[in-house]
């Protein structure tokens, strides 16, 4: 939403129109681009409401594919925070453009909640927005920057990896110490290492290659 002093008039003066609805290109709108963003799919919605006060409001949804950096050292205990920063590097924050957001950090939580799947591999649970000027080429620009932190559900992996890897563990331990004989502790043995070979290899397909330390469950 921003404002143009130049598209105002008076609705008394135009059958009490207060509000007309034009294409993208009839007016000049803020160039904006987000800086994680890899590729995505814009709404075919190109049009921005008028007031007859010269508000411009231009509401498009669009899905797009993210860069996040994701720190998997808890895994599948971990927490992920990734970042959708909003900027415009055409015009500077000093003399042309300031990006605000309109709403509350509350507020978008509430209204993510209510958007996100509750059902899925992971759990919304906390938004930030950080507003700063951004240096480039010796001038400022304004970003805004949105923090979702994101819990992952770790009940599918503790029943499909956890329990069997510690299942494997004690079954090793009690053919270690059991009463059998040495021929058939080496077969049990051989079995272990099978089993804990087809777990490594579940939990090699299942973490992200774009993790510089490896989880703890993996190293163990």
């Amino acid at each position: 939403e921003w404002e143009n002093t130049f598209a105002t008039w008076d609705p008394q003066d135009f059958c009490n129109i207060s509000r007309v609805i034009l294409p993208m290109d009839a007016y000049w709108s803020p160039p904006i681009f987000i800086l994680e963003r890899v590729n995505g799919q814009n709404s075919n919605f190109e049009n921005v409401v008028v007031m007859h006060n010269g508000s411009f409001n231009f509401t498009q949804t669009f899905q797009v594919t993210l860069t996040c950096s994701l720190m998997i050292l808890k895994f599948p205990f971990d927490t992920q925070t990734c970042n959708l920063s909003v900027a415009s590097f055409l015009y500077p924050a000093v003399t042309d453009l300031i990006m605000r957001t309109r709403r509350s950090p509350a507020e978008m939580m509430e209204d993510s909640h209510s958007y996100f799947l509750t059902d899925g591999e992971w759990k919304f649970t906390n938004l930030t927005i950080l507003e700063y000027l951004e240096q480039m080429n010796d001038e400022n620009f304004s970003v805004v920057t949105y923090m979702v932190s994101m819990e992952r559900r770790p009940t599918l992996y503790i029943l499909n990896l956890i329990l069997p890897t510690c299942a494997l563990y004690l079954l090793d331990m009690a053919v270690l110490f059991g009463p059998s004989s040495l021929e058939e502790k080496i077969n049990l043995q051989i079995a272990i290492i099978l089993g804990s070979s087809m777990l490594a290899v579940i939990l090699n397909d299942i973490l992200p290659t774009s993790s510089n330390k490896p989880p703890v469950i993996g190293t163990h």
